[in-house]
Parts: C-alpha cells; sequence; structure tokens
C-alpha cells in the first residue's frame, strides 16, 4: 500500500478517536454539570458553639471545619433544641418537634410519627441516593427505622448513645455488626465509600454523617487528649459553675478528630472531581455537654438558654455560595429542609407545613435584610421564643439576645410592647403544640413482611423489680432478674400474624444456668431453659478520658434462637418471666429480637 495512502487513513483514525474523546469528555463535563448537586450533612453530637477555633475558642485547633465555614457561608444566628432527638427530628421534617411526636430521648419518646416526610424522602424520590452514617435517634423499630423514613444505606446506631466508640457493635441496615477502630473513623470511611460508589454509578447523593461525639463516654485517642494540655486551656467557661477540665479536653481532643475526618472528606472529594459538586452543611444537635468556654452564652446542653440551643451551622458550596460569607437572619435546623430542597431544585413529596423558612436567598446573597420571624425551643415543658432582636426566655423575661447574649439586662419594662407581644405569640404556640406534651404510649411495631427483623432494646423494656445497668437506659442493658415476680414487658404492635423466631441476645454465668424463662403475648407462650452459659467482661473504662457518670459499661452478648412463639396481630405486650430460678440471678439481656417466619 503507498505510504501516503497508509499515513492518511493513520491521521484520519489518529484524528476521529481524537474527536471522539474531546466529544466524550465534553459531553460528560455537561453531564457532569448538568447533574444535581450532591448533599452531605453533618451533624455534631453535644458539640457547643464555642467548641471551634473559628468560632474564637483558644483551646481549640479545627482548621478543617473552620475551612466549611470560610469556604462557605456561616448561619451566625442559627439555633437547635436543647437535646439530641428533637434536634434531628426538626432537621428531618422541617417542622417543630413536638408535631411529629418527639418529646424525649430514650424508652420510644424520640420516635418520629410515621405520618411525617422526611428530607431523605424527598431526596429518594428525586433520585437521589441516601444514605446515613452514625447515630439516628428517632425510632429503632421498623418503619421508625431509617430505612423506612428514606434512607437506603444505614450503618450506625438508633439509640440516643452509645457505650463504646473502640470497636463497637453497631448495625448495618437491619443486621449487627462490628465497627472497625473509633466510631468517627469507621463512619467517616463508610460514607466515603458509599458516596464514591454513588459517584462511580452517576448517581447523586443525599449523605448524613451523624457523629455521636463528643457526646459521653468521653473516648478518643489517647495521644490527641495528650496533646491538650491542662496548662493550654486558656479559654474557659466564664459562669460561676465549676470547669471539668480534663472533661473540656476530652470533648476537645474528640472534636480535633471530626476534624481530621473531614480533612479526609474533602480530600475525597476532591480526588473524586466532585468537590464543586457537592453541598456540605455542618451543625450540632444542642449545646455543650459541660461547663466549658461557650462565648459568653448562658446556658448548656438541656437548657433553652442561649448557650443550649445557639451552634455554629456553615454552608459550603464552592463556586454556588460566597465563601466567608455570614448571614444575619435568626434560622434553626426547621430551616435545612425547604432550603436544601431549593438549592437542589428538587419538589418534596407532599407534607405537611414547614415550620421552616427557605434560606437559599440568603445564602446566596448573605446581606440580604432578615426577614421577620419567630422561633420556639422546648424542653420538658419549658418554652422559649427568639425573634430577630430579641429572646423570652423560660421564666418571661425579655433580653436583647445580639447584645446580651448572657441574658444579663432584663428588659421587660425598657419595651413592654414587644415583652408582651412575644408572650402572646408563645403562649399561642404552646396551647398550639399542646405544652406540655402527654405522655408516651406508642406501642412499638413488630411484624413488618418488609422488615421482618424487629429489635427491641432494653431500654425501651418496662420493668418490675430487675434494672437498668446504668442511670441513662439509652445503651443499657438489664440485671438484677432475681425474682419470679420479676417482669421485663415491651407493648407492641403486631403487623403480621405469624410465627416469630425469638432470639435472646443474653450473658449468664455457668453457676447461674437452669433458670426457665417464659416469653408471652396474649394467649401464646414459649419456654426457654437457659443451658449454654455465656458471659462476657465489662469494657469501656480504659477507654474512657474521664469517669462516666450516666452511661452504661458494654459487654458482648450472645445471640441464640429459644424457639418460635406465635402472634396474632394486634397491640399486645410481649412479657418475660422467670417460671424458675436456679442460681442468683436469671440472666442479664440486652435485646429481645423477633423476626418473623416466611
Amino acid at each position: 500500500m503507498n505510504s501516503r495512502i497508509s499515513f492518511d487513513i493513520f491521521s484520519y483514525m489518529t484524528l476521529s478517536l481524537v474527536c471522539c474523546v474531546v466529544a466524550f469528555s465534553i459531553n460528560h463535563a455537561t453531564a457532569q454539570s448538568a447533574q444535581k448537586p450532591n448533599v452531605i450533612v453533618i451533624l455534631m453530637d453535644d458539640m457547643g458553639y464555642g467548641d471551634l477555633s473559628v468560632t474564637g475558642n483558644k483551646n481549640s485547633s479545627t482548621p478543617h471545619i473552620d475551612q466549611l465555614s470560610l469556604e462557605g457561608v456561616s448561619l451566625d444566628e442559627f439555633y437547635v433544641c436543647p437535646v439530641c432527638a428533637p434536634t434531628r427530628a426538626e432537621f428531618l421534617t422541617g417542622r417543630f418537634h413536638l408535631r411529629g411526636g418527639v418529646h424525649g430521648v430514650s424508652t420510644g419518646q424520640e420516635r418520629l410519627n410515621l405520618d411525617e416526610i422526611t428530607i431523605a424522602d424527598a431526596f429518594k424520590q428525586a433520585g437521589y441516593a441516601t444514605g446515613l452514617f452514625g447515630k439516628w435517634h428517632n425510632g429503632s423499630q421498623y418503619p421508625y427505622h431509617p430505612n423506612g423514613r428514606g434512607f437506603d444505606e444505614f450503618y450506625g446506631f438508633t439509640s440516643g448513645h452509645w457505650g463504646q466508640y473502640f470497636d463497637p457493635i453497631l448495625e448495618h441496615n437491619s443486621e449487627l455488626t462490628r465497627g472497625k477502630g473509633h466510631i468517627t473513623t469507621d463512619l467517616t470511611s463508610r460514607l466515603i465509600e458509599w458516596m464514591e460508589s454513588q459517584h462511580q454509578l452517576g448517581t447523586p447523593f443525599f449523605g448524613y454523617l451523624a457523629y455521636n461525639v463528643p457526646h459521653s463516654p468521653m473516648q478518643a485517642e489517647r495521644a490527641l487528649f495528650e496533646s491538650i494540655g491542662t496548662e493550654s486551656i486558656v479559654a474557659r467557661y466564664h459562669g460561676p459553675e465549676e470547669e471539668d477540665i480534663d472533661f473540656t479536653r476530652a470533648a476537645l481532643a474528640m472534636v480535633k478528630d471530626v476534624d481530621r475526618n473531614i480533612a479526609r472528606l474533602l480530600e475525597s472529594l476532591k480526588t473524586t472531581g466532585i468537590d464543586n459538586n457537592t453541598i456540605i452543611v455542618y451543625f450540632s444537635d444542642n449545646g455543650p455537654n459541660s461547663w466549658r468556654f461557650n462565648d459568653g452564652m448562658k446556658g448548656r446542653k438541656g437548657s433553652t438558654n442561649e448557650g443550649g440551643v445557639r451552634v455554629p451551622c456553615f454552608v459550603r458550596w464552592p463556586g454556588h455560595l460566597p465563601a466567608g460569607g455570614h448571614v444575619a437572619q435568626l434560622s434553626g435546623a426547621v430551616d435545612l429542609f425547604p432550603t436544601l430542597c431549593s438549592l437542589c431544585e428538587i419538589s418534596p413529596p407532599d407534607h405537611k407545613p414547614w415550620d421552616g423558612i427557605n434560606l437559599a436567598g440568603v445564602l446566596k446573597q448573605p446581606h440580604t435584610t432578615p426577614q421577620v420571624r419567630n422561633l420556639l425551643t422546648h424542653q420538658g415543658g419549658k418554652t422559649a421564643l427568639r425573634s430577630q432582636q430579641f429572646l423570652l426566655d423560660e421564666n418571661g423575661n425579655l433580653y436583647d439576645r445580639i447584645s446580651d447574649k448572657g441574658q444579663t439586662h432584663p428588659l421587660n419594662d425598657q419595651h413592654p410592647d414587644v415583652h408582651q407581644s412575644m408572650i402572646e405569640t408563645s403562649n399561642q404556640l404552646r396551647k398550639e403544640l399542646g405544652i406540655p406534651y402527654g405522655k408516651e404510649n406508642r406501642p412499638f411495631p413488630v411484624g413488618y413482611q418488609e422488615f421482618p427483623v424487629t429489635r427491641l432494646p432494653s431500654r425501651d423494656a418496662k420493668l418490675r423489680g430487675v434494672q437498668f445497668s446504668a442511670k441513662a437506659p439509652n445503651c443499657s442493658y438489664l440485671t438484677n432478674w432475681k425474682k419470679t415476680s420479676d417482669e421485663i414487658s415491651f407493648p407492641i404492635d403486631v403487623k403480621t400474624t405469624g410465627n416469630y423466631d425469638v432470639v435472646m441476645h443474653y450473658c449468664c454465668p455457668e453457676e447461674n444456668l437452669g433458670s426457665v424463662v417464659v416469653i408471652s403475648a396474649a394467649d401464646h407462650q414459649l419456654r426457654w431453659k437457659i443451658t449454654e452459659p455465656f458471659d462476657s467482661p465489662l469494657v469501656g473504662a480504659a477507654d474512657d478520658l474521664v469517669e462516666r457518670k450516666g452511661e452504661s459499661y458494654v459487654k458482648d452478648f450472645k445471640a441464640i434462637s429459644v424457639g418460635q412463639l406465635k402472634m396474632d396481630s394486634g397491640v399486645q405486650t410481649l412479657r418475660l418471666t422467670a417460671e424458675r430460678i436456679t442460681g442468683s440471678s436469671v440472666a442479664e439481656i440486652r435485646w429481645v429480637e423477633l423476626r418473623l417466619k416466611p
């Protein structure tokens, strides 16, 4: 063949290939730019406003969390609830937490009503992959479970706190599993792996990274704790209450650990090329869990005062939101659902009216004049109401919350019209929301065919004689089961008539073997004779940076199928009683698991 012809053919083929590559690159870039933005919501647990270097804490070094603020927009007047579960409910629904039935943190009070539409529901309907990594705290049994509230992927735990942060027992969707290493790093790794896989599939994602730190027990790598010396705690709590310096050091070490993992997350976004197409929201669920530096505000976790509910919130979206912007608009967790829907241009499913407002406009133009609104805060029957300038505290006193964050100068007499108006608004909202809220009376659902595993944790049990292993029930187990008159019971609502495999998660040393337990529901019974010994040591103390005060130490439990129990549909009570006790106690119980047989 003529060499000239060969060269022309080769050139033509090369040029064609180059054109194809260029066309592919252009089309790929166009597709990427047209793709809806990804979303990552990072929620801290018990981190106060003053725990970051960007918010003025000279004890703290959090350069990568600070980066979210410096490269994004700070919502400077951002408010949540005094405790965990209510804040999470308000973020999930865009509505005040009592509207969704959330009025506590344990024994079923944390469950979000099933007729509420969640932010995960909205993004899932819009074609997003949805994943939750970490602490849920809005219901354990399906359909209260995260997999029933719009999250395709769940890795973490459903209760209010956890008892061990190194190699902990966690849940992956419906099954128990063991985490790897410290929970902060493990959760971050799981999110990164998941979001990178969704990116490979070309699917936009909504990821909820719900860290459980610096909630106690106070556990982090000891080297992090030691790096924050006592002498370096120069920013101290300003009030009369005594600060526990070692607790402060532990909290800052745990936040510093999060900062290291935020660095990993940001690096992954850049490496995969989706940094500019990913919105990151960072905030905390309530004020600090100890008396420590909090920018001079009054109160801490559990309080409706400024220090209990004002937290940092940063929204970062490179190229779309102005870097270093500051928003003065009064805002809160209830605003994130409508705001993220607006930023991502998705229409939520039919939902009940939001209490939150759409902040997309002020995020894009931070100097926009704030709109007039009120935010109500509730805890244990006490309420506080905030306007753009004023705070009506739980005692009925009026303060300028901008200039007097320590709440030292009541303004009732100086602004009588404002004072009276806010009292009337607060009373109206209290009446509308039913404050004080009624007692918990919802049974725990059991036996959905699409989710056949129901796990009843010890914290949800009603007890007679038997005791929780610690004052705070969330991660406790049941102990002190010594008498035939003792009883463990769970109010349940059986959805499907059928046979259920009963799996007990128990500990029983060899010397106590032989007790007979009766497991009953309505007219049906199952007997379990304990014949297999299992006991394990308590863990947690060796990893605690400061002595824990409320949470139980934890241990491993043996899971054993003890037989099948027939249950008819309907509301009833699952009961555990001892028919015979052969040793000093029956057993220690962590979970009662019910698996609907096909």
